[in-house]
């Protein structure tokens, strides 16, 4: 009799926890690659703008600054005292990372080169775990999950790589 009382409410818990489920996997592999590649693309580019002068743009703030970039005076400083990266020369290191956290972030951004450029930022969030702030994986744990789903499923339908892609197929059938 104690079964009878307890299955109607358990199986209705169940249909509702299955049509949860799916309509989690309905949600188009496109939007998650899209929201991953805009927010892991704006953590990089906002790390960027950090080591520059004379050139901000902020999407979100409206803020733009469009002169010709030059590297900050802290961001040397920052490399020698803080970050310290071994077998590289903080003069070295500074101007690279601002070049490729601006570059990769763009790509991605844009959803082009998607998978090389989530390849380059995931080898920067490594090395920025191991050396410099090792003590930020959860952080750094989540970069890298979302840089790993770009580079295992690509940029979706919402970047140029996929418009590129059937272009090129387009040409390729003739």
């Amino acid at each position: 009799m104690t079964t009878d009382k307890f299955s109607k409410p358990l199986q209705a818990c169940a249909q509702v926890t299955a049509r949860l489920i799916h309509r989690f996997e309905s949600i188009p592999q496109s939007l998650i690659a899209f929201i991953g590649r805009f927010s892991i693309a704006a953590v990089f580019w906002q790390s960027a703008q950090t080591k520059v002068d004379n050139f901000s743009i902020d999407l979100i703030a409206g803020n733009f600054q469009l002169g010709w970039p030059q590297l900050s005076d802290s961001a040397v400083a920052l490399f020698r005292d803080e970050y310290k990266i071994p077998l590289m020369a903080p003069e070295l290191a500074a101007p690279l990372a601002a070049v490729a956290e601006h570059l990769l972030a763009l790509l991605l951004l844009l959803g082009l080169g998607s998978r090389f450029a989530a390849c380059g930022l995931l080898i920067t969030t490594l090395v920025i775990q191991i050396f410099v702030y090792p003590d930020a994986y959860p952080t750094h744990g989540t970069w890298i999950a979302v840089l790993l789903f770009i580079m295992v499923y690509g940029p979706g339908r919402i970047s140029l790589d996929y418009a590129l892609n059937r272009h090129i197929q387009k040409l390729i059938r003739g």
